[in-house]
């Protein structure tokens, strides 16, 4: 028996214009590095630079004055051992739950109501919410410092309303200090997360609620079904947003607490800037700084990684 063999080839392109294409492709590429240029040498100078020498200084003790003198991994084995920064660190992984697990609690449940309900004025009310992410953070601590101190506003209705006994310093009060920090930074992030949430939302197609409202899903039932699992990406950006808010946090800790009262509300970015410029330990507080941007960059990778695999 015969056997055909049959044989499929590609039609060849021509030379020239193989060529010609090629060029093409690396005029289109070099033309997109050309527009990339200024960013990327701001972003090298201004911020890889700086990084990379502080990642230098890390390793040198240096008092900003004389020469820096090569330490090795002194610099690191004192921050490890020291239970003052051990203590900031778990401050900032309280502020992350204050930050990341209550902002975006807050703002799928707001998200929940906006969807199930008509509201009018939505837009003013987007604004509105959006309005404390977009005031400078040094203003928000002046503002909630002079709402929050003893004789302020907020004691002044606990007072009015017959629950005096609450009233205290927040601010100044040993236990409550950093639960009010971290309820300040909600309030601020919250306006962040759910115009986020509620982009996501917009862009879930209809035809999937009717759907499950003909399945016969009740309005939480929908939410979970539908709404929760179509924003996950939007989910995934909030948490990582408000996760490195919180560990960066250092201008709203500063205007409000200045790490107090003692220590209880002291981060690791505040303690750079203590040994930094009070103490005058750079090459510590080079250390730190870079051991906060691992903390961050390890916790983003985390948080990313679910949603990469998904």
């Amino acid at each position: 028996m015969a056997s055909r063999l049959t044989v499929t080839s590609r039609p060849v392109q021509p030379n020239g214009a193989g060529v010609a294409a090629r060029k093409q492709r690396r005029f289109t590429t070099l033309v997109g590095f050309g527009y990339l240029a200024p960013a990327l040498i701001f972003y090298g100078l201004f911020l890889i630079l700086p990084f990379l020498h502080s990642v230098y200084l890390s390793f040198c003790a240096w008092d900003g004055i004389s020469p820096a003198r090569w330490v090795g991994l002194d610099n690191y084995r004192t921050i490890l051992q020291d239970s003052q920064n051990r203590v900031a660190f778990g401050h900032a992984f309280v502020l992350i739950g204050f930050y990341a697990l209550l902002t975006t609690a807050l703002a799928l449940v707001l998200v929940g109501i906006i969807g199930s309900t008509r509201i009018r004025g939505l837009t003013v009310f987007r604004a509105a919410l959006f309005l404390p992410y977009v005031i400078a953070p040094v203003v928000t601590g002046v503002a909630w410092r002079w709402l929050l101190a003893p004789e302020g506003p907020i004691n002044s209705l606990l007072r009015a309303v017959g629950l005096g006994d609450w009233a205290r310093g927040w601010l100044g009060d040993f236990t409550w200090a950093l639960p009010a920090v971290g309820l300040i930074g909600t309030w601020m992030l919250l306006g962040l997360a759910l115009v986020l949430l509620i982009s996501g939302v917009q862009r879930i197609p209809v035809e999937l609620y009717e759907a499950a409202r003909m399945d016969g899903a009740g309005p939480v039932r929908e939410f979970f079904a539908v709404t929760l699992p179509s924003i996950r990406n939007e989910i995934t950006v909030v948490t990582v947003l408000a996760v490195t808010a919180a560990l960066r946090n250092f201008d709203l800790i500063y205007v409000t607490t200045q790490g107090g009262p003692g220590s209880s509300t002291e981060v690791p970015s505040f303690l750079v800037y203590q040994k930094a410029f009070f103490v005058g330990d750079l090459g510590v507080a080079s250390a730190m700084g870079v051991l906060l941007t691992m903390v961050i960059l390890v916790l983003t990778m985390l948080i990313l990684r679910p949603w990469r695999k998904g």
